[in-house]
């Protein structure tokens, strides 16, 4: 580990001491900082380029550095030479301006140990990337031993070139004099750029038509860097002394042949012999043979062979060589179109943008994202085109990995993140936000993306609204927890309360539905739910949401709604908005259905609690049978069916108090009984059973009544036969006080009719010959028929609970027989009087409700006896078909059709409730 820590320590050291020799004391560090070593460049690769950055302003730029010491074993008059040249090249170079030559950012500077300038980022000389690797670091850069030049990169590049010709030679009248790989440099992004004009030469006469250009003789005892490169000269350039703009067309052939060559010129050429070479190679030119330009595509062969003519005159310039169809490649249109974008206006641009994702596939990703992307990105700027610029740049960030994303995109996107005009932005973004969740970091989201969602919930526009709601569950999975919770779901909340759309409303229900499977149960149970009693509007489309939403939560095995919270919030809810009138038959249904399905879980649910709760009483009361320490106690409580009555009528009745009279107490017997008091009491007990079974207090009519399929007891007749077990019980037990002077009624009905001083026999309605009592409570009178209970005394104050049992009457309107005509209809079918349409729909046989059993036409006679008033428990008595409201007429008619505005309420919801349909089916 210590031995790779010092490795690593020299490296660093070495680097940093290789670039402070080389540029220290050289003014250019005033302004910019210089960084890693990273290409070559220039005439014999002998300027080392480097990365750096303005101090002022952070831009990127590269500088370019001559190490003085390479030139070290010249003499000075060479040294001299070779720097003037150098100086004249940078000058040259620093003069002139295009888009295919070279930018000259900061102009050069000299120092005692090097000569230095900066130009705009630069990724290699062609000449590096071709192989050839002078003056290069050690090791070689991984990204320029990889490079392989693809085939729209070449054909761009080459036309590129031509093009910087055909400005130097038309625009400027200049000729290059040295167009060679290693004086072509490749931008960061990609472009191919001229530069070393050292050995150019301008024409004499540049206002004539007709430029006439002095070429120097070659000497060739001049230092190697103050020659140009003999391979890529023309051969006039040597043998006649002479040349013009088709010395520099050949040049171009030759590059053209060393691009498709792996860098390899057309002739090798002998530099110590160069005249002898020159006419070696003429000889050659003329008569070329076709496996010399083998590897050149066959498209553009024969201009290459032009371009390597050796006469001057066939070759043809540098405005034809830029049309011919080789260059007419969709992608290098393409880039050509891009560096052109600067003269097109924004109707031009937005219809380039257009049609720009149908290329971009066919490009490759190198070309895009340092080529292209540079471009699109620099048009941010311009807010009216970046709705057309925005889909190509996510676009290409889809094949970014998120390395490169966050390196290449995210920095030019984070300020578009917070435009709001135009609104299309929002829309682009909302479209792409799975990718932008996806690879942004986790800061930029907090801090750009989720606020842009947050802005289009809010939006003042209903398209945006929509489409945000639309879009949100489709990532609501990528959202972090704590985000929705507090911030996104508020907000949805908040646009579907106060919102005037009836599509925003009903999409902010869709929305919620979708997304509460990533939300927390009591979350749900807590703000979810009772936000939907706070929605003011009652549209079909919003109750259907609504519903679906209850409907979610509760089918959802994550979520679910408890028992308590049906029974007490959701329920009532549900059946309040159920019977809206807005509401069609197939939305009822709807409602019904989830509505059964709640109260048959929560039946379910509380029954088995209620089984569970009787298994376990169950059980502890066998645990105290089997022990016969408590059977003392079990004899001490009384049983639960007497907990039950006193908690119903008091413990008046239990324990014999009536009308302010206390029974005398048989607590002490209760305490200690003896055994023969048991077997007195079995007795008694058994007794009281024998004439239980013989009082009709359960008439068949009743029992008639009730459904086959009710499996409860009638509640009249438990309570009957729990009264009359206390009043056996109480007769048994207790001690009866003095009579009362004056007549007494039976306590239970007899066999004859009732006579004495309350009337004349009164028919009961069940059975002619049971007597049917009108009396009072009878306290203290004296009975007209046989004392039940002639053994025991003749009066008793106990109350007469069986009398309670019937409808009474006034007392004083017993003088006469009353009408007892409408009891006859109990015996006959009892047929509404209104038409079967008009009323509700009828219960299967069998099927029907208990409830509803007790209104039917087999109703006990006492409950459709006429012109009778309200009995003990305070209603009326004659509450018979034609008296229950649930069989009126009336109640059962048909409602109106529902007005126009209900129906178009419902189709300018039709588009919402496909939605619904999508989320609840």
């Amino acid at each position: 580990m210590e031995s790779m820590l010092n490795k690593l320590k020299s490296t660093v050291t070495k680097v940093t001491a290789d670039v402070t020799s080389a540029v220290m004391g050289n003014p250019v560090t005033r302004e910019f900082e210089v960084g890693k070593h990273i290409a070559s460049g220039g005439p014999g690769l002998c300027w080392r380029i480097y990365n750096g950055t303005k101090k002022s302003t952070k831009q990127e730029v590269a500088v370019f550095v001559f190490d003085k010491k390479m030139i070290d074993k010249y003499q000075k008059f060479d040294k001299d030479q070779i720097i003037d040249s150098l100086k004249k090249g940078v000058q040259q170079l620093t003069r002139l301006r295009h888009p295919r030559l070279l930018t000259v950012q900061h102009p050069l500077e000299e120092s005692r140990d090097c000569l230095a300038f900066c130009t705009e980022p630069v990724f290699a000389s062609l000449s590096n990337v071709l192989g050839q690797w002078d003056n290069l670091p050690s090791p070689v850069p991984k990204d320029i031993k990889e490079y392989k030049l693809y085939d729209v990169e070449t054909k761009y590049g080459l036309l590129q070139i031509s093009e910087g010709l055909s400005f130097l030679h038309s625009g400027v009248k200049m000729v290059h004099g040295n167009l060679c790989p290693e004086n072509i440099i490749l931008n960061k992004s990609g472009a191919w750029k001229i530069m070393g004009f050292d050995f150019s030469i301008s024409s004499t006469n540049p206002s004539d038509a007709e430029p006439k250009y002095t070429c120097k003789e070659w000497e060739p005892n001049l230092p190697p860097l103050c020659l140009p490169n003999p391979e890529y000269l023309a051969p006039e350039y040597i043998l006649s002394v002479s040349c013009d703009s088709a010395s520099d067309m050949y040049s171009l052939g030759v590059v053209m042949h060393a691009v498709f060559n792996e860098g390899k010129p057309v002739f090798q050429v002998n530099k110590h012999d160069i005249f002898k070479s020159f006419s070696r190679q003429l000889d050659q030119l003329s008569s070329m043979s076709p496996t010399v330009l083998g590897k050149i595509p066959d498209e553009v062969r024969e201009h290459a062979k032009m371009l390597l003519s050796v006469t001057p005159n066939v070759r043809p310039d540098a405005d034809q060589i830029t049309k011919i169809p080789f260059f007419d490649d969709v992608g290098a249109v393409t880039l050509q179109y891009f560096d052109s974008l600067f003269q097109r206006d924004n109707l031009q641009k937005s219809q380039f943008y257009k049609g720009l994702p149908k290329v971009l596939p066919k490009l490759p990703k190198r070309v895009v994202v340092y080529r292209i992307l540079p471009a699109l990105t620099s048009e941010f700027v311009n807010p009216d085109m970046v709705p057309f610029v925005l889909p190509n740049v996510l676009l290409i960030a889809e094949e970014c990995t998120k390395e490169e994303y966050v390196r290449l995109i995210m920095p030019d996107l984070s300020p578009v993140f917070k435009l709001q005009e135009p609104v299309q932005i929002l829309l682009i973004f909302l479209q792409k936000m799975d990718l932008l969740l996806t690879k942004t970091p986790p800061e930029d989201i907090k801090n750009s993306v989720l606020p842009m969602v947050y802005r289009a919930v809010e939006a003042p526009s209903i398209q945006i609204q929509e489409l945000c709601l639309n879009i949100i569950p489709s990532f609501a999975n990528l959202i972090d927890y704590p985000s929705m919770k507090n911030s996104l779901i508020p907000r949805i909340k908040s646009a579907c309360l106060q919102t005037s759309s009836l599509a925003v409303r009903v999409n902010s229900l869709v929305c919620l539905g979708k997304i509460l499977e990533y939300l927390d149960k009591w979350f749900v149970i807590d703000e979810i739910l009772p936000f939907l009693q706070q929605i003011p509007s009652r549209e079909p489309a919003v109750l259907m949401g609504i519903l679906g939403i209850y409907k979610c939560t509760f089918s959802h095995k994550k979520l679910g709604i408890p028992k308590e919270h049906l029974a007490t919030k959701s329920l009532p809810h549900l059946v309040s908005l159920s019977i809206d009138n807005n509401l069609n038959l197939n939305q009822f249904n709807s409602f019904m259905v989830v509505i059964r399905e709640m109260l048959n879980r929560m039946e379910a649910e509380h029954k088995t609690k209620l089984e569970q709760l009787h298994a376990m009483q169950e059980q502890q009361r066998s645990l105290n049978i089997s022990n016969p320490l408590n059977q003392s106690e079990e004899i001490k409580s009384p049983p639960s069916s007497g907990n039950q009555i006193d908690d119903i009528f008091g413990s008046s009745g239990v324990n014999g108090k009536e009308n302010g009279s206390a029974a005398p107490t048989s607590q002490p017997n209760r305490v200690s009984l003896t055994l023969e008091e048991k077997q007195r009491l079995a007795k008694e007990q058994e007794q009281a059973a024998k004439l239980r079974s013989q009082q009709p207090l359960a008439p068949q009519a009743i029992k008639a009544a009730s459904t086959s399929g009710s499996q409860t007891k009638d509640l009249t007749s438990s309570l009957f036969n729990s009264m009359t077990a206390i009043d056996n019980l109480s007769l048994a037990n207790t001690v009866r006080p003095a009579p009362v002077p004056g007549p007494t009624m039976p306590a239970f009905p007899s066999a004859t009719p009732v006579v004495g001083s309350m009337g004349p026999p009164v028919p009961n309605g069940f059975n002619p010959t049971l007597g049917f009592q009108t009396g009072g409570m009878g306290m203290g009178m004296r009975p007209s028929g046989p004392n039940l209970y002639s053994g025991m005394a003749a009066t008793t104050s106990t109350p007469n609970f069986g009398a309670l049992a019937h409808n009474q009457g006034p007392t004083g309107s017993m003088s006469k027989a009353p009408d007892m005509s409408a009891l006859d209809n109990l015996f006959t079918p009892s047929k509404p009087k209104v038409p079967l349409n008009q009323m509700g729909p009828k219960a299967p046989p069998g099927n029907g409700s208990p409830w509803l059993s007790q209104f039917g036409a087999t109703q006990s006679p006492q409950t459709q006896m006429q012109n009778v008033p309200v009995g003990m428990g305070g209603a009326s008595s004659g509450f018979g078909m034609q008296a229950n409201p649930f069989f009126s007429p009336q109640n059962f008619s048909q409602p109106a059709a529902a007005p126009a505005m209900n129906q178009a309420g419902v189709k300018h919801s039709a588009s919402a409730n496909n939605d619904l349909k999508d989320l609840f089916g």
